[in-house]
């Protein structure tokens, strides 16, 4: 079974480090697309939000957060912290900012005006869990969309030394056919890009019995916790302040 410490930002950043969450930073994967200034995207019509396998969400007291910038806004069980500034932001500014549970244990960075790239170099078996559209956070018509998903299988493990499960914001379409680049969830926001999410880390289930679990299965009952239930919210909550 992978094992990780602490929750990490997703993905590959060039030009920018990240950082924000503690423990052992995974090496970086390889992943599609190069970016400058833009995120590859797809365009979806616009339309109401769809949702494919998403839990009731936990009846969970909130707090509206409005990041340092004054750019967006999300909301946030009453008892869960944000750090912000959670590390140096980039030159020209932005938005760095780390969501703790009770505990202290990170459960998701936002970050704006990032500089991305990468290529990929292999594919790999992968499951989306669960997605939803965001049209409260569309740029010219691309409206990206929340994902929670996973790379490897039993037979297949996912990219070495990285988590292989990951929740977060992506304007990536769902990959077509039976295999797919490593997990890159950036979206398109002024001036460049940006990334609200987390790699899944089994140090956060506290679900009984889920330590003696694959990694890949552990990921997937994680869905049921309420712990995974507020993140899901908080992150889809995601939004232009004011």
């Amino acid at each position: 079974m992978k094992k990780f410490r602490g929750l990490l930002p997703v993905l590959v950043l060039t030009a920018v480090a990240v950082g924000g969450c503690g423990g052992q930073q995974a090496s970086p994967p390889m992943a599609t697309a190069t970016v400058t200034g833009t995120v590859p995207a797809s365009t979806v019509p616009p339309g109401p939000a769809t949702t494919t396998a998403a839990p009731a969400p936990a009846k969970t007291a909130l707090k509206t957060f409005t990041t340092a910038d004054g750019q967006l806004a999300f909301d946030h069980p009453a008892g869960w912290s944000v750090r912000d500034p959670a590390g140096e932001l980039p030159e020209g500014g932005g938005a760095f900012a780390e969501v703790t549970n009770e505990a202290g244990k990170p459960l998701a960075t936002l970050r704006t005006n990032m500089a991305t790239g990468s290529i990929c170099t292999e594919k790999y078996p992968f499951e989306e869990f669960e997605s939803q559209q965001l049209p409260a956070l569309a740029q010219a018509g691309t409206v990206p969309r929340f994902v929670y998903e996973s790379r490897g299988n039993s037979s297949a493990p996912g990219p070495a030394n990285t988590p292989a499960a990951a929740y977060g914001i992506t304007v990536s379409a769902a990959p077509a056919g039976d295999l797919a680049c490593p997990i890159f969830q950036f979206f398109t926001w002024p001036p460049t890009a940006a990334m609200f999410g987390a790699f899944y880390s089994p140090e956060n289930n506290t679900t009984p019995g889920a330590e003696n679990l694959p990694y890949l299965e552990q990921a997937r009952k994680y869905m049921d916790t309420t712990e995974y239930q507020d993140i899901r919210r908080m992150i889809t909550s995601l939004r232009p302040a004011g």
